[in-house]
């Protein structure tokens, strides 16, 4: 069995107790970012993954979805953000970097530009992870679209004015726009990012052994969530109090409302021809 990781802190209260030999996995982790994972599932490189949202509702005939698993939030989720030089709404026929990292985001971002801005700017793929950003001042740019770690440690300093450093300065972001908050404000909805799925050509007891694994995992790391918080301040430069509010602030289930929340932005991805319509399928835990 080889399961997909995504190297980025908001894993971690999810593979946390896998990594420390808390909780066994019978299987091989292969990390990438969601992409990454994304194109490897949907080559059948690997059997179980997370993987991002609009990549299950790409091809959903061929995953199944794990009960109870995702990353999810309900207002900020603090590492999907847009900064960016000027208001969103003066942003059309811009240049606006989109991190070639999550399919999930640079698609709610087009949909907040659509609906809630108005604005039609110029989407151009980039590298934003956190070793990428001291190179950001070289690009020419508008706003850019970052997630992850890198966003996270942005964010952190955006607008504190003790903390903001020189490469915010250089850089000239004035303006910053947590995705996750915006698509709340828009549809009274929480937001989910990413899913876990097993190939439906996967052997069902072990797709199930690893589900096992993995929400047990996500049962001890939400438990301990300070001592993640500690290891993400030391990966990311954030504070741990930041980093603490950070993985306190987001989701790892997947409830009712979720699910509401996931469906709300596949059918806006349907009704703009992003994505074919389908349906959620599960793996019968």
């Amino acid at each position: 069995m080889r399961v997909g990781r995504i190297p980025y802190v908001n894993c971690y209260p999810v593979y946390g107790a896998i990594d420390r030999g808390v909780v066994p996995l019978d299987a091989e982790i292969v990390d990438g970012v969601p992409t990454a994972l994304n194109a490897q599932m949907g080559g059948g490189a690997l059997d179980v993954s997370v993987i991002s949202a609009i990549e299950y509702a790409r091809d959903s005939r061929r995953y199944l979805l794990l009960p109870d698993l995702a990353i999810s939030c309900d207002g900020p989720v603090r590492s999907v953000a847009l900064f960016s030089k000027r208001p969103a709404s003066e942003l059309g026929g811009r240049r606006v970097l989109v991190s070639r990292s999550s399919m999930t985001s640079a698609a709610l971002l087009e949909l907040l530009f659509q609906h809630v801005w108005d604005a039609r700017p110029t989407f151009i793929p980039a590298d934003a992870e956190l070793t990428d950003i001291a190179r950001f001042a070289a690009d020419d740019h508008d706003a850019r679209l970052v997630i992850g770690d890198a966003a996270l440690r942005l964010g952190a300093y955006m607008h504190n004015a003790d903390e903001r450093d020189d490469l915010l300065d250089r850089l000239g972001y004035r303006y910053a726009y947590d995705l996750g908050a915006e698509w709340k404000r828009w549809t009274d909805l929480p937001f989910v990012f990413a899913v876990w799925v097993a190939q439906r050509s996967t052997d069902t007891r072990a797709a199930l052994n690893v589900h096992a694994s993995l929400i047990s995992s996500r049962n001890w790391g939400l438990a301990h969530l300070e001592t993640l918080a500690a290891q993400a301040a030391l990966a990311t430069g954030v504070s741990r109090n930041q980093c603490l509010t950070y993985l306190s602030g987001l989701d790892y289930g997947l409830s009712y409302g979720h699910l509401a929340g996931l469906t709300e932005f596949f059918r806006r991805l349907v009704a703009v021809g992003r994505v074919p319509n389908g349906s959620l399928f599960f793996l019968a835990a």
